[in-house]
């Protein structure tokens, strides 16, 4: 179409072409950094911006972030642009995390014209070398009659069985090539469905068991999937865990919830899941840090029944082989199993005692120093309306959030689950511009913020309120960890000396508050809830209160005792 005409033309460039096909595949808004690889996309936007939006972000890493936000709170492909060369690979880290984590994203990228390819032009890069392994396609568009026919099998792709992150080069000469308009449609998600005789196993297995775990994790989830398998676990009375960062796939509020499977986990959570006589996992990889480095399961033939369900048929067998292997959708497993008629459970005090231990492993707990960051959650627990959206990056300030923290349900969790840094704050931006209505609070830590911090000009460009709270010990605390448990007293490279960051949001337009004490936080909170823009906290906290468990003094003295150097 052309712009704001209605009508239809005879010919059109191929960048209105892209913008007709997203917008046809039912994407209203894009992130990007703008380059001068797309102009003549970013002015096709431009007709079209009563339609799609062009999100203008600070730095690429932002705008993939922001893009695996989408895709995760959606479940339709976050869109994102970046210019080629150092756009490209500053966009490359969103993208490994769409990746690990199977979230939908499709990433264009300005390329230099055909004309001049493959002389190492100006910030040439082959992007089918560059993205290949950590995507699901590649591909570079150099006709403008064929940029329909590539968007849609980019929406396919992105979509299909484990979802994931698809990369389309764009040159620069196609962008403003001429072709008749596209006369596709909207995309269908493609999914494999769970067969009669698997869901007959399962139900037979689940007839013979006596201590039966399930745990729930991975992409492809919605919220009636979600609801289906807790409709699933009631009827069943299933004790049910969450493998990382996907605590929000059951709320956390249910009695059949019993805690998280990932880095921190209880050690009567471990136990127990060890100790069970059937496991069923559902959209979980069976990755090393959901299986404490392969150690919580035993490879290759678990010493318990498996049910392993996945929507990549890949992943099936890859690691562990499983009594019954199920390759299906996430949505399409979680109706059939809502339909199974229970058994008759002989594991009532099974769930009942595995709650019982979640609950004991969520009160508050003693540490050093003047701010206690188990109290500050439980603060926020009876505080925060339930449909918050909370969002992390990466490091040990999230095993505070992730152990105290109920989840309440589809989507009041956003996490990389691929342990990268920098997610925490384009996450909380991207989820309140998604989802407006709702309140949005985003933990970084202070190695974690400074990464993406850029994106509170994001944040204060669209007039966004996200609650961002900077969690400060002034290191890189998970290496420092790891450092003196190896190298105890050996500190070489994890030291930080930090703005402060308080003072930073506030030369942003932002409200700011510093926190240095417990007893502050709650007062602190208030007046940063009550800002009309977007407001920062920083928490400075002890930096010997590493983790919940432990500090790091009691890490490097027994690294010490055990002989390290």
């Amino acid at each position: 179409m052309t712009a704001k005409s209605g009508t239809r033309p005879l010919l059109q460039t191929g960048a209105q072409i892209l913008v007709d096909s997203l917008i046809t595949h039912g994407a209203n808004l894009a992130f990007g950094v703008p380059g001068e690889s797309y102009l003549a996309v970013l002015d096709a936007i431009y007709e079209r911006e009563d339609e799609f939006r062009f999100i203008i972000c600070r730095q690429e890493g932002g705008v993939t972030n922001m893009a695996d936000a989408y895709g995760k709170l959606t479940g339709q492909p976050g869109i994102a642009f970046v210019t080629r060369g150092p756009g490209a690979t500053n966009a490359s880290i969103g993208v490994h995390t769409a990746f690990q984590d199977s979230t939908p994203l499709i990433l264009f990228v300005g390329q230099v014209g055909n004309d001049v390819v493959e002389r190492e032009a100006f910030q040439e890069i082959d992007f089918r070398r560059m993205f290949g392994p950590m995507t699901k396609w590649v591909a570079q568009i150099d006709r403008a009659d064929r940029v329909a026919e590539y968007v849609s099998h980019a929406f396919h792709v992105a979509t299909a069985g484990r979802p994931g992150p698809v990369v389309l080069a764009l040159p620069e000469d196609m962008q403003t090539e001429m072709a008749p308009p596209s006369n596709a449609g909207r995309y269908q998600r493609v999914a494999a469905n769970p067969g009669e005789f698997d869901m007959h196993k399962l139900r037979d297995l689940l007839g013979k068991a006596k201590r039966p775990f399930m745990m729930v994790g991975g992409g492809g989830w919605n919220r009636q999937a979600c609801d289906d398998m807790l409709a699933f676990a009631r009827a069943f009375n299933l004790p049910v865990g969450a493998s990382f960062r996907c605590q929000d796939l059951i709320d956390n509020r249910d009695p059949h919830y019993v805690g998280d499977v990932s880095v921190g986990m209880n050690p009567k959570l471990a136990e127990r899941i060890r100790n069970s006589d059937l496991l069923l996992v559902v959209g979980a990889r069976l990755g090393e840090w959901t299986t404490a480095n392969y150690t919580l399961v035993e490879i290759p033939r678990p010493a318990q029944k498996m049910v392993h369900v996945h929507a990549g048929a890949e992943e099936l067998g890859r690691v562990y082989q499983a009594d019954v292997l199920i390759n299906s959708g996430m949505p399409e497993f979680a109706a059939a199993a809502r339909k199974l008629a229970p058994v008759k459970p002989s594991w009532d005090a099974w769930t009942r005692e595995a709650r019982a231990e979640l609950e004991a492993w969520q009160q508050p707990v003693k540490v050093p120093g003047k701010v206690n960051m188990s109290e500050v959650i439980a603060f926020l627990r009876t505080r925060l309306p339930p449909e918050t959206i909370v969002t992390n990056g990466a490091g040990n300030f999230a095993i505070w959030v992730h152990r105290f923290y109920p989840y309440t349900g589809f989507r009041t969790q956003l996490g990389p689950t691929s342990g990268a840094m920098g997610y925490g704050v384009p996450s909380g931006v991207a989820a309140k511009i998604v989802h407006p209505e709702r309140p949005v609070v985003s933990f970084s830590g202070d190695g974690c913020f400074l990464m993406n911090g850029q994106e509170l000009a994001t944040a204060a460009q669209y007039d966004v309120k996200v609650l961002f709270i900077v969690v400060n010990n002034s290191m890189y605390g998970t290496i420092r960890m790891h450092q003196e448990r190896n190298y105890p007293e050996r500190v070489s490279g994890t030291q930080l000396k930090n703005p402060d960051f308080a003072a930073l949001a506030r030369a942003y337009g932002l409200h700011g508050e510093t926190v240095e004490a417990t007893a502050d936080f709650a007062a602190a909170f208030e007046r940063a809830w009550a800002a009309k823009t977007s407001a920062l906290i920083e928490v400075r906290v002890d930096p010997d209160a590493i983790t919940p468990r432990t500090t790091l003094s009691a890490i490097r003295a027994e690294a010490k005792k055990s002989g390290n150097k």
